[in-house]
């Protein structure tokens, strides 16, 4: 906001709440807000999952779209008991919101008005999922459920329908009884195969309701893979209190974000989809090299930190970046023992995009939480780490700052007092592999959910994960990182 607008609201200009009709007096504050006509947005893009990460990404490609004088709109839906908190939130703005984008300099906000209605769905409600999902206008369904929303349902899931595919599966039914046409299934997790996971998820839910309806979901919907990528630390209440105060917005769930982003997908969707690329998406038919560019090294590279600045007691990312033992180990581990894994790119060279990885970690604006990067250990560990640890003990190359990493996480399991964990899907077994750690630190690698078979066996990863575990119990998490391995050729890097 410029001095001008600040002097005036200084002077009394008062709190406003967020809403259609306060909209010109928020865009009088300086803060920019959509000026096409809501009304006009059809709902053709229902979205499951409205939290943070989608209102921080698909709803700005969708902002953006309408500003150039396009007409797809979301409707957002629940189907969580707790989404009750944003169909408050949301209800009460208009589905309008604030996305603060947190660089070096001043924060940058924004209102986005893409998102059109809420609808909060929980169990007992599929009627109305039903309806918005069986309707003619509905043209793509996009969810952001997290990687346990994919997971095989438990036995009372499916008696009770409760699982999100079981109800998108009967959701899909009604759409076929009333011949409302092919539809795209639009996964926005950051899961590897995110499109494959979501068609093997939506068949076996479909199978489950009836021959006929999965046979119909494997020939009229599509399941694009996606790679989306943007930094969206949890809102803090003091993003609520710096717009109130800075810029007089009462606005009841502001979303925090990094200036970057990036949204790379498979052109394959069954009932169209919006111009997306002329907004910066990228279509491709390499996308699984884009997801090993991003699960590698940003995802991978959060995991790297998470638990041995976890145990340094270091709060923000941005901190951690800031001591060089940890920034060294990052880039290291990035640069020698995850870039060899990664086929390059054309036109997009690995190198690069590993500096904007630890150019955007450093970001001092963001103060995103090492305990966010600590959530569901079990299963980031697998997925980030585990395949660069299996491809260099194939290509005999370096391991010790991921067995490093590995050994952090034990360690934290194994000492921190589990109220202050963070979140894991699998606790109770990552908790009990980590106190086995504590007498023997190879009997971590035990934990069958999270190693495979190749790794366990390897007795070089076993001696270099023991041999950073003890270094983390006897000299710290910051020592431990500190530590320089003998140098091994990558590359012929010496």
């Amino acid at each position: 906001m410029d001095r001008v607008c600040l002097y005036a609201f200084m002077l009394g200009s008062g709190v406003v709440s967020l809403g259609q009709a306060q909209l010109a007096e928020v865009a009088s504050r300086g803060v920019p807000v959509p000026t096409y006509d809501r009304d006009r947005l059809a709902p053709r893009l229902v979205h499951v999952g409205v939290g943070g990460f989608h209102r921080a990404h698909l709803a700005v490609y969708a902002q953006e779209l309408a500003a150039a004088g396009g007409d797809w709109g979301i409707l957002g839906l629940g189907f969580l008991e707790q989404d009750g908190r944003m169909a408050e939130a949301l209800g009460a703005q208009d589905c309008l919101y604030t996305l603060i984008e947190k660089g070096a300099g001043p924060p940058s906000p924004a209102v986005i008005g893409s998102i059109t209605r809420y609808v909060h769905a929980p169990p007992g409600h599929d009627g109305a999922v039903a309806e918005l999902i069986a309707s003619p206008r509905t043209s793509i369904v996009s969810l952001t459920v997290t990687e346990a929303g994919y997971a095989e349902p438990s036995a009372e899931q499916v008696a009770s329908g409760a699982s999100t595919f079981d109800r998108l599966a009967a959701a899909l039914a009604v759409r076929r009884e009333r011949g409302a046409g092919p539809l795209t299934i639009l996964s926005c997790d950051n899961l590897p195969g995110n499109g494959d996971a979501a068609r093997r998820a939506m068949l076996a839910a479909a199978a489950r309701a009836g021959a006929a309806l999965a046979e119909w979901v494997q020939d009229s919907c599509a399941f694009p893979n996606s790679m989306v990528d943007r930094i969206t630390p949890v809102t803090a209440d003091a993003d609520r209190e710096w717009l109130r105060d800075t810029l007089g917005i009462d606005d009841r769930w502001p979303v925090v974000a990094e200036p970057f982003r990036q949204w790379v997908m498979e052109d394959d969707f069954a009932a169209g989809r919006p111009p997306w690329g002329d907004v910066g998406a990228v279509f491709t038919d390499r996308i699984h090299d884009w997801e090993r560019y991003k699960l590698r090294f940003l995802n991978a590279g959060h995991s790297c930190i998470a638990y041995l600045c976890a145990l340094a007691e270091v709060t923000f990312v941005h901190e951690a970046m800031a001591i060089p033992a940890t920034r060294t180990f990052l880039e290291e581990f990035l640069r020698r023992e995850a870039m060899p894994t990664v086929v390059e790119i054309p036109g997009h060279p690995r190198d690069p995009y590993i500096g904007s990885v630890l150019e955007r970690f450093a970001n001092p604006g963001m103060h995103d939480q090492i305990a966010r990067l600590c959530v569901d250990g079990s299963a980031k560990v697998a997925a980030f780490l585990m395949p660069t640890v299996a491809r260099q003990l194939e290509a005999d190359g370096p391991i010790e700052r991921a067995a490093t990493a590995v050994a952090g996480w034990a360690r934290y399991l194994g000492v921190v007092d589990p109220a202050a964990q963070a979140f894991d899907a699998s606790a109770d077994a990552a908790r009990r592999h980590g106190a086995a750690a504590l007498a023997e630190p190879a009997a971590f690698l035990d934990f069958d959910a999270v190693f495979p078979p190749a790794v366990k066996a390897s007795s070089r990863f076993r001696a270099q994960f023991s041999q950073a575990y003890r270094r983390i119990a006897e000299r710290g998490p910051i020592a431990a990182m500190e530590h320089e391995p003998r140098r091994e050729p990558v590359g012929g890097v010496p």
